[in-house]
């Protein structure tokens, strides 16, 4: 599980803080698409691909699923009992703005249609963090912060 994907980190302070923390304005985009739509798919996407002898990139997703960050806090408010949507502080645009185009999936698979939302993926997470009994703390754990992992824990000494 990464906390530092949009969804999740949303989700993870409202669990563990009370607080759906939103660190930039709220408007910036993000396309959400769930693992399980991903590999359900993968297989006949990769095939069609590879027999029409096409290299080109292609989004997995839906047009539907692109949210700016305050409708997803505003999700997962309504998911996370008890939370409220809080802004940071001094929020200002964020300017890394991923509003995606799926047309080249729904080219290259017809009838592609997620299984998951952003509302069920909400959900489901929150009741993983309850499950897992996820605490603050883990918030800025090394287990969950993709940045983290990249770098070596303190006091680490490559060997020479």
């Amino acid at each position: 599980m990464r906390l530092d994907l949009v969804l999740n980190n949303l989700t993870a302070w409202a669990f563990t803080t009370g607080k759906v923390q939103i660190m930039s304005d709220g408007t910036p985009w993000r396309p959400l698409v769930h693992i399980e739509d991903i590999s359900r798919r993968s297989p006949r996407c990769w095939w069609r691909r590879a027999r029409r002898s096409t290299t080109r990139p292609f989004n997995v997703g839906a047009d539907s699923e692109n949210y700016q960050v305050r409708d997803l806090a505003e999700m997962v408010r309504e998911q996370v009992p008890n939370s409220v949507v809080a802004y940071a502080g001094q929020s200002s645009p964020d300017p890394r703005n991923y509003r995606v185009d799926f047309g080249k999936i729904r080219a290259l698979v017809p009838g592609f249609t997620p299984v998951w939302n952003a509302r069920k993926g909400a959900a489901e997470t929150h009741q993983a963090f309850q499950r897992a009994g996820l605490t603050a703390d883990d918030l800025h754990s090394r287990n969950y912060i993709r940045l983290k992992q990249l770098r070596p824990p303190a006091g680490y000494k490559c060997a020479r």
